[in-house]
C-alpha cells in the first residue's frame, strides 16, 4: 500500500521563481502528498493557495518590490546576495524542519540551503528550474568568459573561498559552480523550444515538463473591447517595470494605429497619471490577468522572461522582445530565431520600430504558422502532471502515486 510522501519545496521569494512551481505542487496536495513550502512571509498567500503547508523563513535579499538597481551593477553584485542569504537562511531552516524531515526535497536553482540540507537529510533533490540549463559546453562557452576577470579580483577569490568554506562545513565537497549549476535531477519548466542548444542537453538529468500555468480564473478575466480589430499587451512583467520613457513610446506607436487597442501594464514603479493624458484605445493598468489577456491578444511586447516568453508562446501569440535583465536577453534571441518574435533593445525601441515591427508580425502567415508549430510541442511535453509523476518516481518506496487531481 502507497501512503502520501512528506515533499519540501524551498524558493526565494521572486515572482519568476515561484510562480513556475505553484501548480506543481498543487498538484502534488492533490495527489495526497503532504508538501510543505519554505518561503518568506511575502508569499506566504500566494503558496498556502495550492494547499501546501508554508514554513516561513527570514531572507536578506531584495524584496519583489524594490527597486531593481538594489541587485547592484557587476556579476558579483549579483551573485553575492544569493550566497549571503544562503548563509543565514540555513539555521532558520534546520529549526524550521528539525523532527519534521521530508522523504524528498524540491527546490528552485536559487536555493542553495535546499541542496545542502538534502544532503545533510539523506534524501533526493530534485531542480525545478524556471529558465535555461547547462548544456554540454555551457562552462567553457559561457561561465568562464563570464566569470573570468572577476575570478581574477580580491573580490571574487573572497567570494569562491567563503562559498566552498560554506559548503564542507556541511560535508559537502563539490565545488561552487557543479553545486550552483548542476544538479542531480532537474525538472525544466520551461518549453524545449526556449532552451539554447538544447539538443546538447543531458537528457539523463534534465527533463523539459514545459509550462505549468494551470487554472488563472481566480486572477481574472479580460474582454477585448468592442471595435478593437487588434489588440496588444505592453508587459515587462514583475521587476523591470521602472521605464516611464519606453511606455511612452508605446503609446505613440499603438495609440495612433486604427482600430487597434493598447493594454499597457505600468507595474509599481511609474503611475497612469505619469503618461499624462492617453488616448481611449490605451488602457493603462499597474497589474492585468496576462494570460487571459493573451489568449485575445494579437501582439505581446514583452521582457521576455522565462514566465511571460511561454505564455506568448503557449497563446501563440506574435511578440516584440525587448528585454531588461539576466536570461531575458538570451530568451528574446530564441523567440526571434523561433521566428516568431521581433528582438528591440530597449534604447533602439522607439515608437516607429515598435510599430513597424508589430506591423509586419501579427499579420504574417508564417509567424502564425510558426506559433502554432511551437504551441503544438508545448502540448506534447505534459506539463504540471507529467512534472508531478516524474517527482513521484523520484520518491523512496512505499511513497508511490495516490492519483492525480481530476
Amino acid at each position: 500500500m502507497t501512503t502520501g510522501a512528506h515533499i519540501a519545496m524551498f524558493s526565494i521569494a521572486a515572482h519568476g521563481h515561484v510562480n513556475p512551481s505553484l501548480e506543481v505542487i498543487r498538484e502534488l496536495v492533490a495527489r495526497g502528498h503532504r508538501v510543505t513550502y519554505a518561503i518568506p512571509p511575502v508569499f506566504a498567500d500566494k503558496v498556502a493557495e495550492t494547499g501546501a503547508e508554508v514554513k516561513p523563513w527570514r531572507s536578506t535579499l531584495p524584496s519583489p518590490d524594490d527597486d531593481p538597481s538594489a541587485w547592484g551593477t557587476t556579476l558579483l553584485d549579483n551573485v553575492e546576495p544569493f550566497l549571503n542569504d544562503a548563509i543565514q537562511a540555513l539555521p532558520q531552516l534546520i529549526e524550521a524542519y528539525a523532527g519534521d524531515e521530508p522523504d524528498l526535497v524540491l527546490h528552485d536553482i536559487a536555493s542553495y540551503p535546499a541542496r545542502v540540507l538534502a544532503h545533510r537529510w539523506g534524501v533526493p533533490a530534485i531542480s525545478l528550474s524556471p529558465n535555461l540549463v547547462a548544456w554540454e559546453g555551457y562552462e567553457e562557452e559561457v561561465a568562464e568568459p563570464m566569470w573570468a576577470e572577476p575570478r581574477q579580483t580580491e573580490r571574487g577569490r573572497a567570494y569562491y573561498a567563503r562559498f566552498e568554506a560554506w559548503l564542507r562545513e556541511n560535508g559537502i565537497t563539490q565545488h561552487p559552480d557543479p553545486f550552483a549549476g548542476r544538479p542531480a535531477r532537474s525538472l525544466v519548466l520551461i518549453p524545449r523550444a526556449l532552451q539554447p542548444h538544447a539538443d546538447r542537453v543531458d537528457e539523463k538529468v534534465h527533463t523539459f515538463v514545459g509550462a505549468c500555468q494551470g487554472d488563472r480564473s481566480a486572477q481574472g478575466d479580460w474582454q477585448r473591447p468592442a471595435g478593437a480589430e487588434k489588440v496588444v499587451l505592453v508587459s515587462l512583467g514583475s521587476a523591470f517595470t521602472k521605464q516611464l520613457a519606453f511606455y511612452r513610446e508605446c503609446v505613440r506607436a499603438f495609440a495612433g494605429l486604427p482600430g487597434w487597442h493598447l493594454v499597457l501594464q505600468v507595474g509599481r514603479h511609474v503611475t497612469p497619471a505619469e503618461l499624462g493624458d492617453v488616448p481611449v484605445n490605451v488602457e493603462v493598468r499597474s497589474w492585468v490577468p496576462q494570460l487571459a489577456v493573451l489568449r485575445k491578444a494579437d501582439l505581446f511586447v514583452t521582457h521576455a522572461g522565462a514566465g511571460g516568453s511561454q505564455e506568448g508562446l503557449a497563446t501563440a501569440t506574435p511578440m516584440i522582445a525587448v528585454p531588461q535583465a539576466v536570461d531575458q536577453f538570451g530568451n528574446a534571441d530564441m523567440l526571434q530565431g523561433l521566428g516568431v518574435a521581433r528582438h528591440l533593445p530597449t534604447e533602439e525601441a522607439t515608437a516607429e520600430t515598435l510599430r513597424a515591427a508589430a506591423l509586419a508580425l501579427v499579420d504574417d502567415p508564417e509567424v502564425a504558422r510558426r506559433l502554432k508549430g511551437v504551441q503544438a510541442a508545448m502540448a506534447q511535453e505534459g506539463g504540471t502532471r507529467q512534472a508531478a509523476d516524474l517527482i513521484e518516481a523520484e520518491l523512496p518506496t512505499g511513497h508511490g502515486r495516490k492519483g492525480s487531481a481530476p
